[in-house]
């Protein structure tokens, strides 16, 4: 039979008499392999983007949603670009909103190559109380994946301890938007050896300046460069499609780690970085004649190669002039 106008239930709910329960084993939905940003036509229609989405999500498992927290982008993924097409279709004409699909943001990273010592001093004099922060520090690159780590080294009251959270705090602040193309610093290390202050014009404020101004000055000098995300992937092949598809993974700066024999398939394990790996989706679709499947997890950051990293500077230079224009 049929059973219309039911609210309270979800795609992979059981039906069944409550006195004689039949509970079904939940149907295992696949995880979707495409992602794209959305973003409303008009401005101000975020809140009926994000409440249409959610009633959808309800509706088809197989579409999923977050917001990127460092990119601040809403991130809609499914099993192919036609099916988020249907889906966002289905968006408009059920509730009014329309939206268009991007290619996501990549979150690059920035780190150093060599050591740099730097001064960071911060001085303001305009009548009455003026501010006064100085100190000195040394910065040096960790292994790739150890973060950020700051080192107090001060002796003999330099600077006095009330002081130093701020230059930490100031330093921090700088980082998250580094010198290169304004993206996150990581993986370094600051230590905080000398430095000078005032007894009246010394505050929290100036010596949270002067370590944001010592930073920025000390990378300079430090050889900054530029990180991708690369991403483990594995992608199941038809035996025939082995040798295309593992030639495309190289053409994408990929470095695979392995090839398994299952039944009639290659199971491939692979390096990738993420910037290649986008519109993968249609791309092994095509290598395979639709018989392909991958699926892929964050791996760890790598080195951008110098020629791709002029162009993501120069990239990123532009949206920058471009959102100085639009204000």
């Amino acid at each position: 039979g049929v059973v219309s106008k039911l609210k309270e239930t979800n795609t992979g709910d059981t039906l069944s008499d409550e006195a004689h329960p039949i509970i079904f084993e939940k149907v295992k939905f696949a995880e979707p392999i495409i992602s794209y940003a959305i973003a409303p036509k008009s401005k101000g229609d975020e809140e009926k983007v994000s409440t249409g989405i959610h009633r959808m999500l309800e509706e088809d498992p197989t579409i999923k949603f977050h917001r990127d927290e460092e990119t601040k982008e809403m991130i809609l993924s499914g099993m192919g670009q036609v099916h988020l097409e249907v889906a966002l279709e289905r968006l408009k004409r059920k509730f009014g909103v329309e939206v268009v699909m991007k290619t996501p943001k990549i979150p690059y990273r920035e780190t150093i190559r060599a050591s740099s010592d730097a001064q960071g001093r911060y001085k303001k004099q305009s009548g009455g109380r003026g501010q006064y922060g100085d100190c000195r520090i040394k910065i040096e690159p960790r292994p790739r994946g150890k973060g950020f780590e700051f080192v107090d080294n001060i002796v003999g009251g330099s600077i006095p301890r009330q002081y130093i959270p701020a230059v930490e705090k100031g330093i921090v602040d700088a980082m998250h938007e580094g010198i290169i193309a304004g993206y996150p610093m990581v993986d370094v290390k600051v230590t905080l050896y000398d430095g000078s202050y005032h007894t009246v014009d010394s505050s929290e404020m100036a010596f949270k300046i002067a370590g944001s101004l010592g930073i920025k000055k000390a990378v300079e000098n430090a050889k900054p460069i530029l990180l991708e995300p690369v991403m483990k992937v594995e992608i199941t092949t038809p035996d025939e499609a082995l040798g295309a598809v593992i030639g495309d993974l190289n053409s994408k700066r990929g470095k695979v780690q392995g090839v398994e024999s299952q039944a009639r398939n290659q199971k491939i394990t692979a390096l990738v970085p993420m910037s290649e790996m986008l519109t993968y989706a249609n791309q092994l679709h095509s290598l395979t004649s639709g018989r392909g499947l991958y699926s892929m997890e964050f791996s760890h950051y790598e080195e951008v190669p110098s020629h791709q990293a002029q162009k993501i500077i120069a990239d990123k230079a532009a949206q920058k002039k471009e959102k100085a224009e639009e204000k």
